[in-house]
C-alpha cells in the first residue's frame, strides 16, 4: 500500500472496478487503450493512468475477457484495439448485479438510498 492511500478509500474502491468500468465502455465499441484512459478520466473519479490500464487490459486478455486486433492509424503506429468477449459480458453482467445489491446495502446504512433523498432520513 502507498503512503496515503489508506486515508483515500475510494483508491482502493476504485482499483476493484476498474476493469468493469473498461469492460462497460467495451460494450458499445471497440476502444484502444489511450481512448479507455481518456474515457476513464472523463468520469469523476475514475482517473486512471496508461501506466494502470495497459496492465489491467493484459490480464482481462489473458483471463479471455478481450480480444484485440491491430489497426492502422492516420496519425501514428498501428493501435491495438479492445473488444469486449461473451466471457468479458458474463463477468460484467455478473459484477453489475453485486454491484446494485452492495451499492444498495451501502446506501441504506449510510441514509443515502431512494428512502432517504425525499426526506425520509430519520436521525
Amino acid at each position: 500500500m502507498e503512503p496515503g492511500e489508506a486515508q483515500n478509500p475510494l483508491t482502493q474502491l476504485r482499483r476493484g472496478v476498474i476493469e468493469y468500468c473498461v469492460l462497460a465502455l467495451l460494450t458499445a465499441e471497440e476502444l484502444y487503450g489511450f481512448d479507455l484512459v481518456r474515457r476513464l478520466g472523463e468520469s469523476e473519479g475514475l482517473v486512471t493512468s496508461e501506466g494502470t490500464i495497459y496492465p489491467l487490459l493484459s490480464r482481462m486478455r489473458r483471463a479471455g475477457w478481450v480480444t484485440t486486433t491491430w489497426r492502422e492509424s492516420e496519425s501514428g503506429p498501428p493501435r491495438r484495439y479492445y473488444a469486449i468477449t461473451r466471457s468479458g459480458q458474463h463477468a460484467l453482467d455478473g459484477f453489475t448485479t453485486e454491484w446494485q445489491r452492495f451499492r444498495d446495502s451501502v446506501d441504506g446504512v449510510l441514509g443515502t438510498g431512494e428512502g432517504h433523498r425525499d426526506g425520509a432520513h430519520r436521525g
